[in-house]
C-alpha cells in the first residue's frame, strides 16, 4: 500500500474527490474519469534441465520443477482533473492475486509468493492511491506508479505488474519535445504486497536507497526520435542512455532502426561492487505484409554488467524470456521474426521466434569469475478474439529454451488468458 493510502484509510475515490475538488469544478474529476478491470489467468511452467555451475550438494536438492497457476485481478481507476487553471485528480490502483494450484516443491515461479515452509501464499494484493495535479501541458503526480523509462522499466511479465512509490512530473510544454523527472523511494515486487527501499539487481542485502531520474524525448523529424534519460539509485550506480529511433520506407515496406547506448558507473558507497562500462545496441526491423524479420546485436565493455533496479525489466533488446545478456563484456546476436495473421483475413492472430546468441561474458559463480555464453530460443503465438460475446480475450501461449554456462538451463511454457472488462 502506498504511503498515501496508508494515512487515508478506508477512503473512497469518491470521498477523495470531494476532498480535492470543490464544487464548482469537479465536473472534469468524474466526468473524465475511467475505471478498467483486467483479469489475467497464468499458467507457468518451468523444467530445468542442467546443473551447470551448481555444487553436487546444491544439485541434489535443487528444484527439478517449478508449476504454478494463478489468477489475477487488477483494477485501474483514473479520475479526470477538476475545472481551473491547476487541476487535480486522483487515480487508484488495485491488485489482487489468488492461486489456482501450486504445491511445496513446485512454487518459486514469481507467480505468488513463498512462505518460509516453501509454500506459496494463497492470495496477495496492495492498493495504491495517486494524487495528480496538471497546470497546461505539465503534470504532477505522487504516490504509485508503474514506469516505462529506459533508465527503469516495472516489470510486468507475470500476475501482477512491479510498482513504485513517490513523485514524477512530466511536461509537453514544448512541441515535440516530452520532459520527465522525479525521485521514488519504495518499491513493490510484482510477487508481494509490501514496499521496500529500492536495491540493485543481484544486491543480496536490505540496505536500499531512493532512485533519481530525468530524461527528455525530442521529435526532431516525423521518423526521427532522439533520446536522453539519466538515472541514479543512490549508493549503488549512476546511468546515462541515449537513444535514437527512425523509421525508413523502403520499398514496400519499412524500416525501423533502433539504437541504445547505455554509459554506467558505480556510486556512492558502491554496495553492489564496482562498475564503469558501456552498452551499444542495435537492432534493424523491416515490415512488409504482415511479415516483421529483425535482426540486432549488442555489446558491454569495461567493469561490470548493466545494473538495474532489482526486479525491473532491462530496457534492452535482449531481455528476453529467461535470459537479460547483460553480463559484463558479453557480445550477443537477436535475430528474430513475427507473422501478423490479418493481412490474410485473420485478424487477431499473430506469431513470432526470437533467438538470442551471448558469448564472450564474463560473471561471478560462487566467488569466482567464470566465462559467460548463453542462448535462448522464445515462441510465441497469440489471438485476441474479435467479436461476439467474448471480444478482446486474449490468449497467449509461449515456449521458451534457455541454456547457459552460469546459470540453469529450463525450457519454459506459459499460457495466458486475459481479459478487459471497462467499468466505465
Amino acid at each position: 500500500m502506498s504511503a498515501l493510502a496508508r494515512h487515508l484509510p478506508g477512503a473512497s475515490l469518491a470521498c477523495l474527490a470531494a476532498c480535492i475538488a470543490p464544487d464548482v469544478g469537479a465536473a472534469g474529476f468524474f466526468d473524465d474519469s475511467k475505471a478498467t478491470l483486467q483479469l489475467r489467468n497464468i499458467y507457468f511452467n518451468d523444467d530445468f534441465k542442467d546443473e551447470s555451475g551448481m555444487s553436487a550438494r546444491a544439485a541434489a536438492s535443487a528444484q527439478s520443477k517449478r508449476e504454478e497457476w494463478a489468477q489475477g485481478f487488477l483494477l485501474d481507476a483514473q479520475s479526470g482533473y477538476t475545472e481551473g487553471k491547476v487541476g487535480f485528480g486522483l487515480d487508484a490502483l488495485g491488485l489482487l492475486g489468488v492461486k489456482l494450484d501450486s504445491g511445496r516443491g513446485r512454487a518459486g515461479t514469481n507467480l505468488l509468493p513463498v512462505h518460509g515452509d516453501g509454500r506459496a501464499a494463497d492470495d496477495f494484493s496492495s492498493l495504491g492511491l495517486t494524487a495528480k495535479a496538471r497546470f497546461s501541458g505539465t503534470t504532477l503526480k505522487h504516490g504509485t506508479h508503474q514506469p516505462k523509462l529506459p533508465v527503469l522499466v516495472r516489470n510486468d511479465a507475470r500476475l501482477l505488474p512491479q510498482t513504485f512509490e513517490g513523485t514524477q512530473v512530466t511536461s509537453t510544454e514544448i512541441a515535440d519535445l516530452s520532459l520527465t523527472g522525479g525521485y521514488f523511494d519504495e518499491f513493490r515486487m510484482r510477487d508481494s504486497s509490501g514496499n521496500h527501499s529500492i536495491t540493485a539487481d543481484g544486491y543480496a542485502g536490505d540496505d536500499g536507497e531512493g532512485f533519481w531520474f530525468a530524461g527528455a524525448d525530442y521529435k526532431a523529424r516525423r521518423t526521427l526520435t532522439l533520446s536522453y534519460y539519466y538515472g541514479e539509485l543512490e549508493e549503488f550506480y549512476q546511468q546515462h542512455y541515449v537513444g535514437l529511433v527512425h523509421s525508413l520506407a523502403l520499398g514496400a515496406g519499412t524500416l525501423l532502426s533502433d539504437l541504445r547506448y547505455f554509459h554506467s558507473q558505480d556510486a556512492g558507497e558502491a554496495r553492489n561492487g564496482e562498475l564503469d562500462n558501456d552498452m551499444y545496441s542495435g537492432l534493424l526491423t523491416y515490415t512488409r505484409k504482415g511479415h516483421a524479420v529483425s535482426a540486432g546485436y549488442q555489446q558491454l565493455n569495461g567493469e561490470g554488467g548493466l545494473p538495474f533496479v532489482n526486479g525491473a525489466t532491462v530496457y534492452s533488446f535482449s531481455n528476453a524470456g529467461v535470459g537479460k545478456f547483460v553480463e559484463e563484456d558479453e557480445r550477443t546476436w537477436m535475430l528474430g521474426y513475427a507473422y501478423d495473421f490479418a493481412a490474410i483475413g485473420a485478424p487477431g492472430l499473430t506469431a513470432g521466434v526470437r533467438y538470442f546468441k551471448g558469448q564472450d561474458g564474463t560473471t561471478e559463480l560462487r566467488g569466482s569469475e567464470v566465462n559467460a555464453h548463453e542462448w535462448e530460443r522464445d515462441i510465441d503465438l497469440a489471438y485476441v478474439v474479435q467479436q461476439g460475446a467474448l471480444k478482446g480475450l486474449g490468449v497467449k501461449l509461449r515456449n521458451i529454451a534457455y541454456r547457459s554456462s552460469y546459470s540453469r538451463g529450463r525450457d519454459n511454457n506459459r499460457l495466458y488468458f486475459t481479459y478487459d472488462i471497462v467499468l466505465w
